[in-house]
């Protein structure tokens, strides 16, 4: 297809096809191919102002395909990892699109203790049978409610955040960092739940199949992903029942 032929259908995009068409066009960069159209795509898409508040934020700051590949290939070694992690950044939005509703992550009301367990019961039907795929599981059940936390409070972060460091912002908002009491057990206890948060993000990245395998990768039984998930499980209805409580004031 000629330059002028693409830039018509890309003119023709309703859209849910415009974004079908950066998603598809971002997955193929992201796994050895190329998207030659992106810029003027994504220029397109941050004029429409009813797109931003469920647009991936690393759209507007990957200004090209360079600054996307260098993003996508930090945060997974796999080419599967890549795309689940588009196709999940772009559902909210072409959810809305399709079918004028939102995504469980798009409001907190949605996001419940109903949408945690739900994760949590994911990751724990795979950690007998697949122990990588439920670590992976139970830190981005993590993630993404710390994510949550901070956009609906509008503190900024990128997707280049350590889970620590995310877990350091959102402790400050809920009063949960232990320099805020004087307290020794409530230090002590605020201490080890941030050693919980630090560990998930380690035993994620040393255990979990985000990353591209090596020689010297270790394996994880079951009983590495059974302690994962509890863990993780456990600390995400904590955090949301905290942030829900005194907060919200629910």
């Amino acid at each position: 297809m000629s330059f002028d032929d693409e830039m018509a259908t890309i003119n023709g995009l309703n859209d849910y096809e415009l974004i079908k068409y950066l998603e598809n066009g971002l997955i193929s960069r992201s796994t050895g191919g190329s998207f030659a159209y992106y810029e003027y795509v994504r220029q397109k898409v941050l004029e429409k102002s009813d797109f931003q508040k469920l647009l991936p934020n690393w759209i507007k700051t990957c200004r090209d395909t360079n600054q996307f590949w260098n993003l996508i290939k930090g945060k997974f070694g796999s080419y599967q990892e890549r795309r689940e992690f588009i196709w999940n950044e772009f559902a909210p939005l072409l959810n809305q699109l399709e079918f004028k509703t939102f995504s469980p992550l798009d409001e907190l009301v949605i996001f419940d203790e109903t949408h945690i367990h739900q994760q949590w019961q994911k990751a724990i039907e795979r950690k007998n049978s697949d122990p990588e795929g439920a670590i992976t599981i139970a830190r981005t059940m993590i993630e993404s409610l710390l994510k949550h936390i901070l956009d609906e409070q509008n503190i900024n972060h990128n997707d280049n955040m350590e889970l620590s460091e995310l877990y350091k912002e959102v402790a400050k908002i809920l009063n949960l960092a232990p320099e805020q009491h004087q307290e020794g057990i409530f230090k002590q206890i605020l201490g080890g739940a941030n050693g919980i948060i630090s560990g998930l993000g380690a035993m994620r990245n040393k255990l979990g199949d985000a990353h591209g395998a090596t020689k010297l990768k270790i394996k994880p039984k079951e009983r590495h992903s059974e302690l994962a998930v509890n863990l993780a499980g456990t600390m995400a209805l904590f955090l949301y029942k905290t942030y829900k409580e005194t907060v919200l004031g629910g």
